[in-house]
């Protein structure tokens, strides 16, 4: 299996999963690659990945989007420590499903516990990194981050 087919079938499988996990219609923009450092401005979640393809996943937007999403899930608006909640869970949600499809393309994956950063923050080490920019109906727009070691 070649490394394009790889960085295909993890990107396909990651916005089928988000399609899957957000209950409002979502827009992707076509992906970008990102040069080190990555900066967060308010809040993400960082899920690391292990198997066949191995890195990390955050999931980082600004607040107002995090919020806005969990008020169409939930119904109610969401803050402070519910948010960040929220945040972890929605993180664990996209990347269990992310697991599960990716595995039909014939790629083992696992995910490590969810690690949700508030704050702005800068983040290195990774050597190739693709933003994924997704809008979300009626709520804003998050970025999913997919650092893909070894590729």
């Amino acid at each position: 299996m070649t490394a394009t087919k790889n960085i295909t079938d993890v990107l396909n499988s990651t916005i089928e999963s988000v399609k899957s996990v957000i209950p409002v219609p979502v827009s992707v923009d076509s992906p970008q690659l990102l040069n080190q450092p990555l900066y967060q401005h308010s809040i993400g979640v960082l899920i690391g990945m292990t198997g066949d393809v191995r890195g990390r996943i955050i999931i980082e937007g600004e607040t107002e989007a995090f919020s806005g999403l969990g008020s169409i899930m939930f119904g109610m608006p969401l803050e402070g420590e519910m948010l960040e909640s929220f945040a972890g869970e929605l993180g664990n949600m996209i990347c269990g499903n992310f697991s599960t499809n990716v595995s039909k393309h014939g790629i083992t994956t696992d995910i490590t516990p969810p690690t949700v950063i508030v704050g702005q923050s800068k983040m290195y080490g990774f050597e190739k990194a693709i933003r994924l920019p997704i809008t979300i109906e009626n709520a804003g727009r998050l970025d999913i981050i997919l650092m893909i070691e070894g590729q």
